[in-house]
């Protein structure tokens, strides 16, 4: 194993703010990323939670990823257990495993990793000396249940709030008195936002929609809640380990606000995070003066960052401290001269915008909120302003979708094209355009849970009409969704419990999703490919957003109807209920 120590050694050599601690009298917990380390370590949501429990004097966390090729093979050929980067300690020496989940498309990774750290797979086959195995992250506030074989506990909620709450009761536990069941008990009732899926049981229809939903004692919550930070006060949360072996090489990522009030009908962020949340402009300011003496790079995350207020005001400050910044995507109607001005003093070349689609109407029915119009004259300004890239974020196979609204994706991108040359007349350079064309995946929460996905050989065919169209087209480049892995994360979203059996059998078979589908006794059709009732019970319906499923249900009509609602108004609103 001394090749991997070396790796993680080197890993940690070059990682600043990496936390050491003594095992001493702590609480150990094994946090993982269910994918590489490059891809943990530039997530926000996962460095977050690093800091949050080693903040805590009565814990130690370490971080686990799932093992490169070359690593892997050697952990395979040796049979030793995956152990943890910073101590090299295996993961059944840990008290729990808490996995950070944010694509439904991680969780084979999860089976992948018990499986090397010689931990049994299915949770009611794991005796009182395993760890206990929880799980957080956005994908578990939408839909745990394909997962519900695997996990223990599930901590639905963000991790400001609810590891805090569910710590202070797991440290009182009397661990050697109470046995695992009892255990998950005691933190269901007392810890509001934890789901502990063995304290549940589900009864199905005839025709394989939900019948019941039932936890086995009364003093288990029927509906869990989903627990947030109202409101959002403190330093900004940010990463907590640079390191130059990540995309965001040696910079902070800085979280500006939580949640978006656009209202886009596919989007379970907008959803799931609400009410939107912006951290106010003087503890912003406050954190960036802290982090721009410690580093140079920061990177500004938000749903749209150039429709946070006093954005210009911001990047100007961060320039004028001598640092540089990155922005993710930025929303068309929004973007000002100023914070473009101040993109190009910063040396981002890249600016990413996601028009979703290339019509006015089928931007309505997903209440998009932009117009064709809008797109063009932002392209315009960033033309004029400078020599910027232009990414650009379509999805295909939306709801009430039609050959026309496909046709006019490449329109618009012809168009996008056009206007960037005419407005860089004269310079040596033309910035090029990247497109990411994505296919949908119905997400739960959203109004379009319950839209079916569309069918792999109507997208397949869809991306041939786009990559036809724009073939000879110079300056662009266009990268694909591939639909067959849509497929599979419409499966793991929209499934229930039955699809974790699909999920097992597809680690067994070394991630042949074929063979098995072919061997299943269930048709995974029945979770992708079939629009459910707008009244039947769905599997993540035990969760409660605040969310009032009837407002899903009007907006849902809206879209069918191809008519937007307005953007949420925040304050004193009951709109959807969550504000109530």
């Amino acid at each position: 194993m001394s090749k991997i120590a070396t790796l993680n050694r080197r890993r940690l050599s070059k990682e600043r703010g990496a936390v050491k601690k003594d095992w001493g009298g702590k609480i150990s917990v094994a946090l993982i990323y269910p994918n590489y380390y490059q891809v943990g370590m530039s997530n926000l949501g996962f460095q977050v939670v690093y800091g949050i429990l080693n903040d805590n004097p009565a814990i130690i966390s370490e971080r686990v990823f799932l093992p490169g090729e070359e690593e892997l093979s050697i952990y395979k050929k040796t049979g030793q257990s995956l152990f943890s980067l910073e101590s090299q300690t295996p993961l059944p020496a840990f008290d729990l495993l808490a996995f950070s989940l944010s694509f439904e498309n991680d969780y084979p990774n999860i089976l992948t990793i018990l499986d090397l750290g010689k931990i049994p797979l299915m949770s009611e086959e794991r005796g009182e000396h395993y760890p206990l195995v929880i799980a957080g992250g956005i994908t578990t506030f939408m839909n745990p249940e394909p997962l519900a074989n695997f996990i223990d506990c599930f901590l639905i909620g963000e991790g400001e709030v609810i590891l805090k709450e569910f710590f202070q009761v797991y440290v009182d536990l009397p661990l050697s008195a109470v046995n695992k069941e009892e255990a998950l008990r005691i933190l269901a009732e007392r810890v509001e936002g934890v789901y502990c899926p063995s304290l549940y049981s589900v009864t199905y229809h005839e025709n394989g929609s939900i019948a019941s939903f039932e936890p086995s004692a009364s003093s288990i919550p029927s509906r869990v809640k989903a627990v947030r930070q109202i409101p959002l006060k403190g330093s900004l949360r940010r990463s907590r380990v640079i390191t130059p072996l990540t995309e965001f090489s040696d910079t902070i990522l800085v979280e500006l606000n939580r949640g978006c009030g656009i209202g886009c009908r596919f989007c379970a962020a907008g959803y799931v995070y609400r009410p939107p949340r912006a951290i106010e402009e003087e503890e912003i300011f406050a954190s960036l003066k802290e982090i721009l003496a410690k580093n140079s790079r920061i990177g500004l995350i938000s749903p749209a960052v150039s429709d946070l207020p006093g954005i210009e005001r911001l990047t100007t400050y961060v320039l004028k401290k001598g640092g540089e910044f990155s922005l993710s995507s930025l929303r068309a109607d929004s973007l000002t001269k100023g914070l473009l001005e101040n993109l190009k003093g910063s040396g981002q070349k890249t600016l990413t915008i996601a028009p979703e689609t290339g019509s006015d109407g089928l931007r309505r029915v997903i209440n998009k909120k932009l117009t064709t119009d809008q797109i063009i004259e932002a392209i315009v300004l960033i033309a004029r302003t400078g020599f910027f890239h232009v990414k650009l974020y379509f999805i295909i196979g939306l709801p009430t979708e039609t050959r026309e609204d496909i046709k006019a994706v490449v329109a618009l991108v012809k168009s996008i094209r056009h206007h960037l040359i005419k407005e860089s007349k004269g310079r040596k350079r033309i910035g090029r355009i990247r497109l990411s064309i994505n296919c949908f995946v119905p997400k739960p929460f959203t109004p379009f849970q319950w839209f079916p996905m569309d069918t792999l050989d109507s997208l397949k065919e869809k991306q041939r009409i786009i990559k036809r169209a724009l073939s000879d087209e110079g300056g662009i480049g266009i990268s694909f969704d591939v639909p067959k892995w849509a497929y599979i994360q419409s499966l793991l979203s929209m499934g229930d419990r039955r699809v974790g059996q699909m999920l097992l059998a597809a680690h067994r078979n070394n991630g042949d999703w074929k063979r098995t589908f072919q061997s299943s006794d269930i048709n995974p059709d029945f979770f992708a490919y079939r629009a459910k009732d707008l009244n039947e019970r769905l599997p993540w319906d035990f969760i409660d957003h605040g969310i009032r499923k009837s407002f899903l249900q009007k907006e849902y009509n809206l879209a069918l109807a191809s008519k937007e609602s307005p953007p949420c108004p925040l304050g004193n609103c009951t709109v959807c209920g969550v504000c109530t």
